[in-house]
C-alpha cells in the first residue's frame, strides 16, 4: 500500500472527503490479514537498514505529533531497538500506525535504498523467506509500503509526465493478478524518471512471492493517483 500521511486522521485536515476511499482501503487491507506479527518493507535514502520491533516514533514532522510504535510487543530479541539517523522515516511511520490497527504484537522493518537494482530487490525478497520461515511461528504478513509515479495530471501536481497513467496502470495490473514477474520487470530507470521510488520495494514483494515457492492469489482494493502520485493498495494470499 501507499505511504501518505493523509491516511493518519489528524493530519488530514480539509482532504477527509477525498482522501477517505484510499484511507479505508489500507484499513481493510490490514484488518484482513490481521496477523499479530508483521514484517514491514519501505523505501528510503537511508537504507538499506533493519528497524527492530519496538522502535518508536512520530509524525510531528508531518504537521501534528503522533506517536507510533512498531508493535506493542516486547523488543525483538529482547534487544534494544534499531532506529536509523535521524528517526522513523515515514514509511516506517506509516506501518506502525497501520499495524497498530490491526494490533500487531511484533513488527520488523526494512529500509530498501532507492537506488538497489532489480536483481537485488529480488534477491533481497528471497531471502527474506528464508528469515521468516525460521522466526517462531508462522502467522507472518509482509507490509510492502510503495507510491507510484509522482508525475500524473492531477489538480495542483507538479511536474507532470504523460508515461505516469500506463506505468501505473500496469503496477495496478500486476498488483491485481498477484503477479511477481511483471514486477520484477519493471524498468528501473522508467521508475525512477517518473518519481517511483515505490518500484523497489515492489519488486522486494516479488522476490518474496517467487522465493516462497508458492502460488498466489491477489486482489486490488483501490488504485488512483488523487494528488498526482499513483496510490495502489492490494492484498496478495497464498493459494
Amino acid at each position: 500500500m501507499p505511504q501518505p500521511p493523509l491516511l493518519v486522521p489528524e493530519l488530514v485536515g480539509a482532504a477527509a472527503a477525498e482522501i477517505e476511499p484510499l484511507s479505508t482501503a489500507c484499513q481493510q487491507a490490514v484488518l484482513r490479514s490481521a496477523t499479530r506479527r508483521w514484517h514491514a518493507v519501505g523505501v528510503d535514502g537511508s537504507g538499506p537498514a533493519r528497524v527492530e520491533s519496538g522502535a518508536s516514533g512520530s509524525f510531528r514532522g508531518y504537521g501534528a505529533d503522533v506517536p507510533v510504535r512498531l508493535g506493542s510487543g516486547p523488543l525483538a530479541g529482547g534487544t534494544g531497538q534499531a532506529v536509523p539517523p535521524g528517526g522513523l522515516p515515514l514509511p516506517m511511520l506509516v506501518a506502525g500506525w497501520l499495524c497498530g490497527l490491526a494490533g500487531a504484537h511484533v513488527v520488523t522493518g526494512e529500509l530498501v535504498h532507492p537506488a538497489t537494482e532489480p536483481t537485488g530487490c529480488l534477491a533481497r525478497g528471497k531471502e527474506l523467506v528464508d528469515e521468516l520461515s525460521r522466526e517462531p511461528g508462522s502467522d507472518w504478513s509482509v507490509l510492502v509500503l510503495a507510491d507510484g509515479a509522482r508525475t500524473h495530471d492531477a489538480p495542483g501536481a507538479g511536474r507532470v509526465d504523460g508515461r505516469a497513467a500506463g506505468f501505473d496502470a500496469a503496477v495496478a495490473e500486476a498488483l491485481a493478478a498477484a503477479d511477481a514477474e511483471a514486477l520484477a520487470a519493471i524498468d528501473p530507470r522508467l521508475a525512477d524518471e517518473l518519481g517511483a521510488q515505490g518500484r523497489a520495494a515492489w519488486q522486494v514483494l516479488a522476490g518474496v512471492a517467487i522465493g516462497s515457492g508458492s502460488d498466489w492469489t491477489g486482489e486490488l482494493l483501490y488504485s488512483a493517483a488523487p494528488y498526482g502520485v499513483g496510490y495502489h493498495v492490494a492484498l496478495w494470499r497464498p493459494r
